[in-house]
Formats: C-alpha cells, structure tokens, sequence
C-alpha cells in the first residue's frame, strides 16, 4: 500500500464558528458538530480567531480511494506507530485516512511503515 508524505507544515484548530471564507485557504479537513469547528489547515494559513490550536503536524495519507467494506488499515497503520510511542491525529474523508504526526516523529514513522511492507512517495503536488 502506497502513503504519501505531505510535507507541509499542518495546525490542528478549534474556532467557535466555520467562516466559509477559509474555504479559499483549502483546509485539508473539516469537522463541525453543535459543540465545536475543528480544521486542519497548513500553519501558514491559520486564522487570528482560533480558540484553541495545536501546530507541528505534517500528514501521510493513504494513496488512492478505500472501500468502505475495507477493514483495519487505520488499526494496523496505528498499531505499527503506538507500539514505538508514535502518537496519531487520524482524519477520514470519504476517499481516504490521513495520519497526522509530529513534525519531530515523521522520520521515524515513515521508516516504521515502510519495515512493515508499506510504501512511502513523495508528495509531487507542492
């Protein structure tokens, strides 16, 4: 199974309502329920109006579209990772999974993965 790096620097924040104008800043995800707005964006990119924000994520994200009737990949991803203290930010989309790491750990997940038969490529896209 492929996983692509996606180098660029990531925050985790909490605001208190989503303002459709950081739409154009293309969040990489989005969550809201009646309690709160959580969004992953690039750092560079946070707004001023955050309740709360953790910064220091860089993202791998399974390559290609997973079948819902697919099982256990985000268990076996982060098995590997929490058995050598590799703690994960996990988002879905309907496509794929992303780990979000920190930025400190992001090499020594990468070679935990890739021991284990996974693939890592390059993010061409940036």
């Amino acid at each position: 199974m492929n996983i692509k790096h996606l180098s660029t620097p990531l925050s985790v924040i909490q605001v208190a309502a989503f303002d459709p104008a950081w739409l154009t800043i293309k969040p990489l995800f989005l969550a809201q329920n009646p309690e709160e707005c959580s969004i992953v964006l690039p750092t560079a990119a946070v707004p001023k109006e955050t309740l709360a924000r953790e910064d220091g994520w860089q993202a791998l994200m399974i390559v290609g579209v997973l079948d819902f009737s697919l099982v256990g990949i985000l268990a076996d991803l982060s098995g590997l990772l929490a058995a050598h203290q590799i703690s994960i930010f996990a988002v879905s989309t309907y496509n794929t999974d992303y780990l979000l790491i920190k930025e400190q750990q992001i090499e020594q997940a990468k070679d935990i993965l890739q021991a284990h038969a996974y693939t890592i490529v390059a993010d061409t896209s940036a």
